[in-house]
């Protein structure tokens, strides 16, 4: 079973879970907001790459309808900071994505609420840049070479707590981010076998229920 497959059952499989409970009479809540926080991003390379993680940032609109008890979906547009610095400090470069997270939403409390979030993404790399390259005459693949497979798909798992005032939320939230497509060509006699991004991120939102 491929990557794509895996996340597709998951998928699908978290949507299914809420269609059970829609039967059970709930009053529905309906949020829109934006989001905004620091990312700290590494690329798992094989053969190895010894590194230090980047930093950036990344920001954006996000939507959630919560239509049963403690369980509901949320989407966002984000744009996103990413990539690798290496450990010599001779190299690093950065990522900059489009990300369309599709997520399920679990939430545990009334006024005050602890939460997780959990679902695929779609990403798509609008820029790089080379911000320290100190190397010389370097032959290293992932100096030389862009990125050549834009398109990413991944897996997002979240947690974090918010508080509710009258209609307003403000809410903190660490994330893990995987993408199962590597950045490089991954087949037999190619620089890589893996070059898939990891990376972490702590987001503040504010957000207002419109219904």
């Amino acid at each position: 079973m491929n990557k794509l497959t895996i996340l597709t059952v998951v998928f699908l499989l978290l949507i299914a879970a809420q269609l059970p409970a829609q039967r059970t009479p709930y009053t529905s809540e309906i949020y829109w907001g934006v989001t905004g926080g620091v990312t700290a991003s590494t690329v798992f390379f094989k053969p190895a790459v010894d590194q230090n993680y980047l930093t950036g940032y990344n920001g954006g609109a996000v939507f959630r309808y919560i239509g049963t008890k403690n369980l509901g979906l949320q989407a966002e547009m984000l744009y996103s900071q990413r990539g690798w610095s290496e450990a010599t400090n001779l190299y690093s470069r950065q990522l900059n994505y489009i990300e369309m997270p599709f997520l399920t939403h679990f939430n545990f409390g009334n006024k005050f609420r602890t939460f997780l979030n959990f679902g695929p993404k779609l990403s798509y790399l609008i820029s790089e840049n080379v911000l320290i390259n100190n190397t010389i005459n370097s032959t290293e693949p992932q100096h030389i070479n862009a990125v050549n497979r834009p398109f990413e798909y991944g897996l997002v798992l979240g947690a974090g707590f918010y508080v509710r005032l009258k209609r307003q939320v403000l809410q903190i939230e660490a994330r893990g981010n995987y993408s199962a497509v590597d950045l490089y060509p991954n087949k037999p006699g190619d620089d890589f076998s893996f070059s898939n991004s990891i990376y972490g991120s702590l987001n503040f939102s504010w957000m207002i229920q419109s219904k």
